[in-house]
């Protein structure tokens, strides 16, 4: 993973609260649309309090939090208003809509949030790294996810979807051996196994160079939570809940929560009680 480059150079500085103790864990969270990262985190930090009274802070002294920023782009969705996005989506409600608007934005976002966990990983191990986001935050951290060549500690999202999800399903999906163009035989050598194909593909979209994958370089071994409002007005339920789907479909541990009368955003205490006892469980 490449810790700079000219695209990067301008990128704004992420939003970071040091931890308390010694550091031992990094936590990397991505904000929503029209959001940045010192918002988001402030308002993280401050008001997802467990039903034991804590703090993410609080409850993980030895953790440094980084919120990294998105770039203001053109946004197809709000007539062409400069937003931070992470990428460009034409439709909030069909994000899936006209795919290839969001290429170029998740390829410069994914490079810039590897070279802040490139960094990190100059100072303590992957194993001590989790990563999320909440809404467009978490479908860029998803994809981030999945465009790595190693597991990491744990990875938890908030009120997002899985960008390209129909395109890794596709891929996973299984097909009639004469019907399969990637089916392995004498002259081509034996194919990647559907996950890994999947990844290959999304490290594709995201222009990530080339590598010889194996499942264990791969990000697949990282245990993930995804947390989602039942009612949430913005991004269905349904997305969270098929991105859930798609990623056990790749071999992954998937926990997925659903909170019934929530809207777009984190449920107190009961989500933030899912989502420290994940971490506790991982960290």
């Amino acid at each position: 993973m490449s810790k700079s480059s000219a695209s990067t150079v301008n990128q704004t500085e992420p939003y970071i609260v040091l931890p308390t103790s010694t550091h031992t864990h990094t936590l990397i969270l991505l904000h929503g649309l029209g959001n940045n990262g010192e918002k988001f985190g402030t308002e993280l930090l401050e008001t997802a309090i467990s039903s034991k009274g804590l703090t993410f802070t609080s409850a993980f002294p030895g953790t440094k939090f980084i919120f990294p920023n998105a770039r203001k782009r053109r946004s197809s969705a709000f007539r062409r208003a400069v937003i931070n996005q992470w990428f460009d989506i034409a439709s909030v409600e069909d994000p899936a809509h006209r795919r290839d608007t969001q290429v170029q934005g998740l390829a410069k976002s994914a490079e810039h949030v590897r070279s802040i966990i490139a960094a990190e990983l100059e100072t303590i191990p992957r194993e001590n790294i989790v990563l999320g986001g909440l809404s467009q935050g978490c479908a860029m951290s998803l994809n981030i996810l999945l465009s790595f060549e190693f597991p990491i500690g744990g990875y938890f999202g908030i009120s997002g979807w899985l960008p390209f999800r129909e395109d890794i399903e596709d891929v996973v999906a299984p097909v009639e051996e004469e019907d399969d163009p990637f089916a392995s035989n004498e002259a081509d050598g034996e194919a990647l196994e559907p996950p890994l194909m999947a990844v290959s593909l999304v490290r594709d979209i995201l222009s990530v160079d080339a590598v010889a994958l194996s499942k264990e370089r791969t990000s697949l071994a990282t245990p993930v939570l995804l947390c989602h409002g039942e009612d949430d007005e913005k991004v269905k339920c349904r997305l969270g809940k098929e991105a859930a789907q798609c990623l056990s479909s790749l071999g992954m541990q998937v926990t997925w929560k659903c909170y019934p009368g929530l809207g777009h955003w984190y449920k107190i205490p009961d989500e933030i009680d899912d989502i420290f006892e994940f971490l506790e469980g991982i960290l």
